[in-house]
């Protein structure tokens, strides 16, 4: 029932692809739908470059023939489509529980429009239901989970097979869990003032609209900015 969820809402935002674009290529078990729905329409005869957000994005986008490029190559992102892990009455969102979101949050930044596509599991009212990851320095990580916990959190650094887990940027996350997040922009402006954070997951006034796979169909929430 999940992965139909997350297949209606990823493959719907593909609709809003169209001939000439650099499309935004997100990471996760959402956006994968999209990235194999454009590979179809890739073969059909649409024309696009995609920019993707982690090596796994990069493997599957290539291997359903996507054409790809750059950041820095680009000017601009017509339209990135990416996943959440969580999404709140705002829109604001947790990201990088797939360890990609420094990559995520620089091609959101520079895109002209962000549409997120989650199942209904992910949506909502405040944030807080899932941890909040951070990317980090591996130098002294100890002394930034510390710093980090007074913040509010538990903090436990992420491990995958008895080692810490690597970013695509080779450094470490540190998952942070609150037991909710009143004020995202804060914690946000908190976070990224501690030397050794590289970036946080919370995802703040970037998102255009967000496409909910739901039990009755696709849901689309939108930006009112």
């Amino acid at each position: 029932m999940i992965e139909n969820l997350k297949k209606i809402a990823g493959e719907k935002a593909a609709e809003n692809v169209k001939d000439g674009m650099i499309v935004g290529l997100g990471t996760g078990s959402t956006v994968k739908y999209t990235i194999l729905k454009l590979g179809d329409m890739v073969k059909s005869g649409l024309d696009i470059e995609g920019v993707p957000t982690s090596l796994a994005t990069e493997r599957l986008a290539k291997a359903v023939g996507i054409k790809l490029t750059a950041l820095k190559d680009v000017e601009y992102i017509d339209l990135t489509i990416d996943g959440a892990d969580e999404v709140d009455s705002h829109m604001n969102l947790i990201k990088g529980g797939g360890g990609a979101l420094l990559r995520e949050k620089m091609v959101a930044y520079y895109s002209n429009y962000v549409s997120i596509v989650v199942d209904e599991r992910k949506v909502s009212h405040r944030l807080g239901a899932f941890p909040l990851p951070l990317e980090v320095v591996k130098f002294g990580w100890k002394k930034t989970m510390r710093t980090v916990s007074k913040l509010g959190c538990k903090s436990a650094l992420r491990v995958r097979n008895e080692k810490p887990y690597l970013t695509d940027n080779n450094n470490y996350i540190i998952d942070c869990k609150f037991e909710y997040i009143d004020d995202p922009a804060m914690l946000n402006n908190k976070l990224n003032m501690i030397p050794g954070v590289v970036e946080n997951g919370l995802f703040i006034g970037l998102v255009k609209e967000v496409i909910v796979g739901t039990k009755n169909g696709v849901k689309i929430l939108k930006s009112r900015e």
